[in-house]
């Protein structure tokens, strides 16, 4: 990009920036993205935040692959089409309904700490790093599990190859697709820190340092061969061999230039870190809620205990016909409360007893409504004792963790078949742009995961230890009513992801919004902070103002969530497939068969 360019690009940056206002304000009123944002019909569907990644999906479906198979396919194409979001540098969780068993299981394939990681890695001095200190060098990356995660789930619920699923990907990869203007903002967020890393500059940069230009073709054909390779020898190509010694020595020795303008601190992960690494299948999390089933994913992820516990919360109050202020007014309080509780109590499981079967018990949501008054609280508020409803008794402060508060990046991934199969799956590099490491010659960025631990505690539940999985935000969901599907929803976001989730459960279950209009819909995001963090859009509502005067304070987030879903409506396999219209360049979602619906849903 010539350096005029980029001056007018950053320019026009800013001027967008000042003009967020109205543009979320608009939102509900803008036109379609280019590649549509809702589809109905019926044979298999799929939503994502990318065209190209929606279209590998449904040809999987079409050739006969199921949920899982199309999931692992998309997936692979947003690591190349979405690389500041996630890939195979990366790590999630997914959802997966078995409609031969209707039952639901989950997959975490989060990544893990280094053998060799310590409780104060992330201190220099005996004080803490500052947030971007700690997120750009080798020490935040986590020991990646997306790869094996893929196998993994194919393996068991899969029809197809993981050579298969990475067809496409390779494809696209080695071909291009086209520059546009959220992968030139997701670059400018981190030029200062590309332009340090030339792998990362010389993948991501125009020679004179600005970003790549819109509209031209963007080719990682160092990517397409490393996808190749795990293609020829499955994981072992990812975890094992040359990929396996690059990760390692970029890892231990972050490549920046000798005039970078931040210190990279060196990260500990090795060889046996990389061979060790093994996905695992886990219960997932369950809540009733207005007859409903809700599953989620369980520690160390907090979105289904956390959006549990706001159902739960929510499901307590009486009945009656509170007014669309009065619901606003309740769910913000009922995540300001399950975030102080999700706060002090979630981590990794293996390393400590979360309290789930309290978090998600009716008795302990019960007692946090009894909180709720006709007031916005003040926050921080005190987590409650969930132990008390498992039989056991303990007090923890509620620290939020670094990245608590941070936007994040991340994608989702909403998928089902034609024999009733879904997926919901979130998968990410935590920030955008990950750790700022591409790993040279193979293509791909490296995570930035271990700061979602609360890295700057000794203490804390979630504080760093070896081999731990940092506690995490993501919240794929999947609801059935009497056994089957009848909604699957997801959202990146950082840890406004359990707000989105909440908000678009909340929207259409109790406010009887149809699916388009919930994804619409201006968002607020209440993590147990002073402010309720809210789109232009939403804080300039009536109901906003009614929520002023009952002391809810806003500050205005530019967006919140980028979500996918699915609405299954139980007429011979139709279902309604949903992405987002604007928000993060607007998504794309699909159907094998294409149909109108009759009414909306």
């Amino acid at each position: 990009m010539p350096r005029n360019a980029f001056l007018a690009l950053l320019a026009t940056l800013v001027v967008v920036s000042a003009v967020a206002v109205a543009a979320a304000a608009a939102l509900a009123a803008a036109p379609p993205a280019s590649h549509p944002a809702t589809a109905s019909g019926s044979g298999g569907s799929a939503a994502t935040v990318d065209r190209l990644a929606t279209q590998a999906a449904i040809s999987t479906l079409r050739r006969g692959g199921n949920a899982v198979d199309a999931a692992v396919t998309a997936a692979a194409v947003l690591g190349v089409t979405e690389p500041f979001s996630c890939g195979i540098g990366g790590g999630g969780f997914l959802v997966d309904y078995d409609a031969r068993g209707r039952r639901v299981a989950t997959l975490d394939h989060r990544e893990t700490a280094p053998r060799a990681m310590r409780s104060d890695s992330f201190f220099a001095d005996g004080v803490p790093q500052a947030f971007s200190t700690a997120r750009y060098s080798g020490m935040s990356v986590g020991v990646p599990g997306t790869v094996r995660g893929w196998e993994t789930a194919l393996r068991r619920r899969g029809t197809i190859t993981l050579a298969q699923a990475l067809a496409p990907a390779i494809r696209i990869a080695d071909e291009g697709f086209v520059v546009d203007a959220p992968f030139i903002a997701q670059t400018m967020e981190n030029l200062d820190y590309f332009d340090d890393a030339p792998a990362t500059a010389a993948l991501y940069l125009d020679p004179d340092g600005t970003p790549r230009d819109a509209g031209t073709i963007f080719r990682n054909p160092d990517l397409a061969r490393t996808l190749t390779r795990i293609a020829r020898v499955g994981t072992r190509g990812f975890h094992r061999g040359p990929v396996a010694n690059a990760i390692v020595a970029t890892v231990r020795r972050p490549p920046v230039s000798p005039g970078a303008n931040h210190v990279w601190r060196p990260g500990v992960i090795d060889h046996r870190d990389l061979r060790a690494y093994r996905p695992l299948w886990r219960a997932p999390t369950h809540t009733s809620f207005r007859g409903l089933d809700v599953y989620g994913m369980g520690p160390p992820s907090s979105g289904g205990s956390t959006v549990g516990e706001a159902l739960n919360i929510l499901e307590s109050f009486g009945p009656g016909s509170p007014t669309r202020e009065e619901l606003l007014h309740r769910r913000l309080e009922a995540s300001r409360l399950a975030f102080a509780d999700r706060n002090a109590y979630v981590a990794d499981p293996a390393y400590f007893r979360v309290p789930l079967g309290g978090l998600l018990s009716n008795g302990f949501g019960a007692s946090r409504r009894e909180l709720i008054g006709d007031r916005a609280a003040s926050s921080p508020v005190a987590p409650g004792n969930p132990f008390a409803f498992e039989g056991a008794a303990s007090a923890l402060r509620g620290e939020p963790s670094a990245t608590t508060t941070r936007a994040g990046s991340t994608t989702h991934i909403s998928v089902s078949d034609r024999r009733g199969n879904v997926v919901s799956y979130t998968f990410t590099i935590e920030s955008t742009g990950g750790s700022g490491l591409v790993v040279p010659g193979y293509g791909f960025l490296l995570n930035n995961e271990l700061t979602d631990f609360n890295y700057d505690s000794l203490t804390h539940p979630n504080r760093v230890e070896p081999g731990k999985r940092p506690r995490s935000s993501m919240s794929p969901t999947i609801v059935l009513r009497d056994d089957k599907p009848w909604l699957t929803v997801g959202s990146p976001g950082g840890s406004m992801i359990i707000t989105t989730v909440l908000g678009l459960l909340t929207d259409r279950i109790d406010l009887g919004l149809t699916l388009p209009q919930a994804i619409d819909a201006p968002r607020a995001s209440q993590r147990n902070t002073p402010a309720t963090s809210a789109e232009p859009a939403f804080a300039q509502t009536p109901e906003a103002a009614a929520l002023r005067a009952r002391g809810h304070a806003f500050t205005t987030s530019a967006e919140i969530g980028a979500a996918t879903a699915i609405k299954f409506l139980g007429d011979k396999g139709s279902v309604l497939a949903v992405a987002e219209r604007v928000r993060r360049g607007g998504g794309s979602a699909m159907v094998v068969k294409p149909a109108p619906l009759s009414k909306p849903r």
